[in-house]
Order: C-alpha cells, then structure tokens, then sequence
C-alpha cells in the first residue's frame, strides 16, 4: 500500500435489503451525488450538476479509488482527504440520496440499513484484491457460480462485466465512464494496464481459492 494513506472498503445496503435503485436514472443521480456531496462545502439537495461545476469551488472529503452500485447496496473504496472526511460524505450521500429517492416515489422512511460497514484495508494483499472485489459483484447477477470459480463461460463473463456501467470497472479498462468521480492514479500504478487487470479477473474468478476469499471481504 502506499505509505501515509488509509485506505477503507464502505459498504451500505437498502433496508431489510430493498431495492435502492429501481431505474438507470436512480443509478445516475447517485453517481452524481458521489461527486457532488463529495466536498467539504455543503450543497444543495436540488444542485444541478453543470451548475455546480460552474459555481463551486470544490474541496473533496475522501478520495473515491473504486465503486460499484448494485440494486439493494454499493461499495466504495476510499481514502480519507480531511478529518472525519468519510463520516461526513457518506451522512451527505445517504440522506441525500434518501431525501431523492423517497421524493421520487412518494414514500417515507429510512432507505439505508442502520451505520453503514467501514472495513479498513490493513494488507497488502487485502488492498490488492478489493478493488477486484467491488468490481466483480455484478456478476452476482448474472454469473453468481463466480464466488466459487464455477465459472465455464469466461467470455460471457468478461461480456457482461463490460456491459455492466455502473462502476468504476469500465475506467480502468479504458472506456471513459464516469471518470471524474474516481482518481485511478494509485490502483492503476499496482494493479497494472487494463489488459493485466483483466487477466486477474479471469485468475480470480476461475481459481475456487480466490473466488471463496471473497466471503472474508465484507
């Protein structure tokens, strides 16, 4: 890892684990809610995103290394840019997100399961393996045979990965996605070109051994 960071695997999921995101355009808000309320600076919950760029002086509370988003949850690996830099972004993201979602659909309540699971990343083995991780959970959706390296297809797999925008996988195999909501400089310096990324993927995924660690993650 690098020295003088900390690094943090953020995980939340929905209430008694409900659907958080029922349209690509919830999907969408969300990842521009990451790089909006990303920022010591509050915002409004009705900010545009254009308006924003153009008005702000942005100042970030964490570093976003990786993300994905799944129907009832979302990963984030992160670094921490201010004191109690995360705490604060994922109040912000949470209710935020929240206050849209249940606006959007006319309902009321919580969203979120209670404190959202912050696992700090303390080997390198373990900072070099959940970037992989947090990437691979869509296969979950259509190839779950992966956590045990089941897996047969494998270019049915990598197919899918690819399909799959709601991560930050696709800017780290070259498509530009999103890439304004992550930094890549630190994972893309360890864990190599897209093409050896790639590689590992299909190591992990097809070596039952790698697979199954997967369960130690979360």
């Amino acid at each position: 890892m690098i020295v003088g960071m900390e690094f943090y695997h953020l995980i939340n999921r929905g209430v008694d684990k409900k659907i958080t995101f029922l349209e690509d355009s919830d999907y969408v808000r969300f990842i521009h809610d990451l790089y909006v309320f990303n920022n010591v600076n509050n915002v409004g919950p009705n900010h545009r995103f254009r308006e924003f760029q153009s008005q702000y002086v942005r100042r970030p509370l964490v570093e976003i290394h990786a993300f994905c988003l799944m129907p009832n949850h979302y990963h984030l690996l992160v670094s921490e840019l201010e004191d109690n830099g995360i705490s604060l972004f994922m109040r912000k993201i949470n209710m935020g997100y929240a206050k849209y979602f249940n606006e959007k659909y006319s309902r009321s309540g919580v969203l979120w399961q209670g404190t959202f699971k912050r696992i700090h990343i303390e080997r390198d083995a373990h900072f070099l393996y959940v970037p992989y991780y947090i990437h691979l959970n869509p296969l979950d959706l259509t190839h779950s045979e992966w956590r045990t390296g089941n897996i047969l297809d494998m270019t049915s797999v990598m197919e899918n990965l690819k399909k799959y925008r709601w991560s930050s996988l696709l800017d780290y195999l070259g498509q530009k996605n999103f890439p304004s909501i992550i930094n890549k400089e630190i994972l893309s310096e360890n864990l190599g070109t897209a093409k050896n990324q790639e590689k590992t993927i299909q190591q992990i995924i097809s070596i039952s051994d790698l697979a199954q660690g997967s369960s130690s993650i979360e």
